[in-house]
């Protein structure tokens, strides 16, 4: 599968954020079945609002391990095709990867940076990016583009996390490290998970882009898992950036953290093990 990567476009990938999130590659990969699993709920919210059919053709962006990408190859059947696209090359390979085992002989995997796809205009029936936007240093841009690659009547979801508020099962993590280290999480200047958790805006950021038929839902994604140790195994791992800041510490501090993590957490633990709720925002529209 590795031959149907297409080369990295110039400059995608480069820089901090993408050497952080090559890094945390390994991670997405030990994780993949486990971050679709939970997903679940709002990739079918996703593609239940694009309706991606038979013949179409259609873009996942960010696309990390390639979940939402490889739901929607089974709709679009042999006639359509489907892109799962990431600025980091390693996710890249860990989509092929994971789309040459499921045989899915109609995806192809690009490198591709959300904020300026190497796509021709009115390229793609549907684009869905799964908790990507909310990185993108400029968000403006990477509607724009999504909305320039969509063909009139092309439809568009992105699902973003909601509110910190609402979702403790990373927010503690961010808590701990500020808590032990002083340090904001994320760092000033730098876009993080929580960037775009108001639904107003996210709805007012889609109109904004040209698009038509807009409409934000959240959708409940807890994190469900037997122990903390559990919990802290998975979590910091899939954090991308936190991830790199983490595993430099020293290993007391590292320590610090979990402990502070683990206090936290004990509210959000019962019988049946760690129950953390999570949420995202799907905002989904349409090009006239």
């Amino acid at each position: 599968a590795m031959e149907r990567i297409a080369p990295p476009a110039p400059g995608p990938g480069s820089g901090p954020i993408g050497e952080m999130w090559a890094t945390a590659a390994a991670g997405w990969d030990e994780h993949a079945v486990y971050v679709d699993a939970r997903g679940a709920a709002v990739t079918t919210a996703m593609l239940h609002r694009t309706g991606p059919g038979p013949g179409d053709h259609v873009l996942e962006l960010a696309c990390g391990p390639g979940g939402v990408g490889l739901a929607a190859s089974d709709r679009v059947g042999p006639t359509g095709t489907v892109v799962l696209s990431d600025l980091v090359e390693e996710m890249t390979r860990i989509a092929a990867a994971r789309a040459a085992a499921a045989g899915a002989d109609n995806v192809e995997v690009r490198v591709r940076d959300l904020t300026a796809v190497d796509e021709p205009d009115d390229a793609f029936d549907v684009v869905v990016c799964r908790e990507g936007l909310m990185l993108a240093p400029d968000p403006a841009v990477a509607l724009a583009e999504m909305r320039r690659v969509l063909r009139p009547g092309g439809r568009l979801a992105v699902a973003v996390w909601g509110p910190r508020a609402g979702n403790p099962w990373l927010g503690i993590l961010f808590d701990a490290v500020t808590a032990v280290t002083g340090m904001p999480v994320p760092p000033p200047g730098l876009p993080g998970p929580f960037s775009l958790a108001d639904a107003s805006d996210l709805s007012a950021r889609l109109a904004g882009a040209g698009l038509e038929a807009v409409r934000v839902e959240e959708v409940a994604e807890p994190l469900d898992v037997p122990t903390f140790d559990d919990w802290w195994r998975t979590v910091p791992t899939l954090a991308g950036p936190l991830a790199t800041v983490i595993a430099s510490l020293p290993p007391d501090v590292a320590e610090a953290i979990r402990a502070h993590a683990a206090a936290a957490i004990e509210e959000h633990t019962g019988p049946t093990g760690v129950h953390l709720p999570g949420v995202s925002l799907v905002g989904s529209a349409r090009v006239p």
